[in-house]
C-alpha cells in the first residue's frame, strides 16, 4: 500500500509523542511492505507565532493532498496563550476548522486497561474488576461547539450564548457507527443523554431510538449524563462495550475516563469522515514538561494503531502495534507520571525508550 499523511506535530509535547508514533509507523511499514510518504506541516499556536494562522493555508493544501492526517496537541504556556486572540487560539481556529473541514463526525476513544494493569487506576480492583474495555464513540461536528455565539462584552453584549444544535442525519450517522462497532464486539451499546432537561437530547434520543430497530440484535440501554458520570466512577465495568455521546458531553466523559485509567496519557483516538481522518493523542500538549523527553508516547502511539486500521483499513497492522503497546505495559514498564510510589526506578521509561521499546515488540512479534 502507498499513501500519503500528513503530520501536524502541534506544540508543547506534540513533536516528541509525534516522533515516536512514526518511529513505529516506520516499523510496521517495513515489516508489511507497505509504502508512507509523511508530509510535515505547522498547526496550533506554534504555527500562530510562526505563520499567523494556526491552521495556515498551506498546511491546510498538506492536509487536503494527504490520504490521513496524524495530528499532535496544541496548546502552549497560559502567558504565551493569552498573547493569542480568541478567533486564533489553536481550539477555534484551528481544531475546530479542521473537523469541519473534513466532516469528522465520528470520534473514537477507547478505554482499555487490562485485569493485568488494573493497578494504574486510582480506583479500587474491586471497583474496576477484570479490566475495562470500553469504547466511547463522540459526535464530534455538531452540538454546542458549532452553534452560532454572542461573546458578550467582546461584542458589547450584556449577554454571551452558545447555540446548540443537531439535525437528524448528524444523529442517525454517529448511531449507526457506534451501533455497527457494539455489533462487531458483540457487546451492549449505552446511549448518554441529558433528556430530562435538554430539547437536543429529547431529538437525540428519539433519532437514537429509530436507529437501534435496525440493531436488534445489540443490548441497548439509555442513561443520563450525570447519572453516567456517576456510574463511571462507581462501577466502570458496566460499560465494556460501546458508549454513544454528543460532543460536549463526551468531551468531558472521554476525560473522565482518563482518570479512571489513571492517566489520559493512556487515551488515543480517531477523528473520522466520510471521506478523511486524523488521529489525535487526547491529552492536551503539557508546555511544563515539553522537551524532557518524559511524555507518554502510548496515547500516540495507540492513536497510529487507530491511523491504520480507521483511515488506511489495515486492522492487521493496527493490531500489531496494540499487542505490542500492551506487552510493553504487562512487563511492569512505564513512564514516570504511572509509577506510584516505591515503583522500580529501572521500570520507568523516557518517552524515547518506550517507543523503542514498542519497535523492538513489533519487530520480534
Amino acid at each position: 500500500m502507498e499513501k500519503n499523511i500528513a503530520v501536524l506535530e502541534g506544540d508543547g509535547i506534540g513533536p516528541e509523542i509525534v516522533r515516536e508514533g512514526i518511529k513505529v509507523l516506520k516499523a510496521v511499514e517495513k515489516i508489511f511492505n507497505h509504502s508512507f510518504s509523511l508530509y510535515y506541516a505547522p498547526f496550533g499556536a506554534t504555527a500562530y507565532f510562526t505563520e499567523g494562522s494556526p491552521f495556515p493555508e498551506k498546511t491546510k493544501a498538506v492536509c487536503d493532498d494527504a490520504d490521513a492526517i496524524i495530528k499532535g496537541p496544541v496548546g502552549l504556556a497560559v502567558n504565551d496563550m493569552n498573547t493569542i486572540p480568541q478567533e486564533c487560539r489553536p481550539e477555534v481556529g484551528a481544531i475546530l476548522p479542521l473537523r469541519k473541514r473534513y466532516d469528522t463526525y465520528v470520534n473514537y476513544r477507547p478505554v482499555r486497561l487490562p485485569k493485568a494493569l488494573t493497578s494504574f487506576s486510582p480506583l479500587r480492583k474491586e471497583v474496576i474488576g477484570d479490566g475495562l474495555d470500553i469504547l466511547m464513540i463522540r459526535e464530534l461536528v455538531g452540538g454546542i461547539y458549532f452553534g452560532d455565539k454572542v461573546e458578550g462584552p467582546a461584542t458589547g453584549m450584556d449577554y454571551a450564548k452558545d447555540d446548540c444544535i443537531y439535525t437528524r442525519e448528524q444523529v442517525r450517522r454517529v448511531a449507526e457507527v457506534a451501533f455497527q462497532e457494539a455489533r462487531v464486539r458483540q457487546l451492549p451499546l449505552t446511549n448518554v443523554h441529558k433528556a430530562n432537561v435538554l430539547a437536543t437530547s429529547r431529538f437525540w434520543n428519539e433519532v437514537v431510538e429509530d436507529v437501534a430497530k435496525g440493531f436488534t440484535d445489540v443490548p441497548y440501554v439509555s442513561m443520563l449524563v450525570d447519572n453516567a458520570a456517576f456510574q463511571l466512577v462507581k462501577n466502570p465495568a458496566q460499560f465494556n462495550g460501546v458508549m454513544l455521546l454528543e460532543n460536549m458531553q463526551g468531551d468531558i466523559l472521554t476525560d473522565q475516563a482518563g482518570g479512571i485509567l489513571g492517566s489520559l496519557g493512556l487515551m488515543p483516538s480517531a477523528c473520522i469522515g466520510p471521506e478523511k481522518g486524523y488521529v489525535e493523542a487526547a491529552h492536551g500538549s503539557a508546555p511544563d514538561i515539553a522537551n524532557m523527553n518524559k511524555a507518554n508516547p502510548y496515547s500516540m502511539i495507540g492513536s497510529v494503531a487507530f491511523l491504520l486500521d480507521k483511515c488506511l483499513e489495515l486492522p492487521e497492522e493496527s493490531e500489531v502495534i496494540w499487542n505490542a503497546l500492551f506487552a510493553v505495559l504487562e512487563k511492569g514498564f512505564t513512564t514516570i507520571e504511572l509509577a506510584s510510589q516505591g515503583f522500580n526506578k529501572e521500570k520507568i521509561l523516557s518517552t524515547t525508550e518506550f517507543g523503542d521499546m514498542v519497535v523492538d515488540n513489533i519487530k520480534n512479534g
